[in-house]
Order: C-alpha cells, then sequence, then structure tokens
C-alpha cells in the first residue's frame, strides 16, 4: 500500500463526501514521498474553524502525521465546497530547489 494510499485509509475516519489526496512530492527536491495534499469535504467540519478541522484531521491521522514531512489541508462542509469548488493550488516548494 502507497502512503498515499495510507493517508486515504486514515481520513476515511472523516466520512468524507469528497475525498482527494495527491502526492506532491514531486514538487520537492528530496526524491522521496513526503509531501501531500488533502482535500477534504465532511459534515464534521460544520461549526468549526479552522485550526479545529486541523486537529481534527491530524487526530484522525495519528501517528501516520509522523512518517510524512508535510500535507496541506483543505477542508470543507458540502455547502462551502458547492460554493468555491476546487482547493487552491500549491505554491511551489521554496525549501532546495535549484533555481
Amino acid at each position: 500500500m502507497t502512503m498515499q494510499q495510507r493517508i486515504e485509509q486514515q481520513l476515511a475516519g472523516l466520512a468524507p463526501q469528497h475525498l482527494e489526496v495527491l502526492n506532491e512530492s514531486h514538487m520537492h527536491s528530496r526524491g522521496q514521498e513526503t509531501h501531500y495534499k488533502a482535500v477534504i469535504v465532511s459534515e464534521q467540519f460544520a461549526g468549526l474553524n479552522s485550526v479545529k478541522r486541523h486537529q481534527k484531521v491530524y487526530a484522525t491521522m495519528g501517528e501516520l502525521m509522523q512518517q510524512i514531512h508535510a500535507l496541506a489541508i483543505h477542508t470543507y462542509t458540502a455547502q462551502e465546497w458547492a460554493q468555491v469548488g476546487a482547493a487552491p493550488a500549491s505554491p511551489v516548494c521554496a525549501g532546495g530547489a535549484k533555481h
């Protein structure tokens, strides 16, 4: 099972209506599977601010968080997702890139 699949499996615990986990490791120079982006649409985020939503994601990820370097988290309720329709693009990594 890939790390991406393991992340998806963990985040399924949030009962998402939409879940997208992207491996963004290629945007970084380490050559390892360490950078991911998660777009999670779940009613479990209703009434929670951004910090509480992220805490809920970290709690759901558990010890798996220790095995990755970075996880960009984008959380939405179904109503919010219907309005935005897409997560923002990830910035290009500034660390270690050769320009």
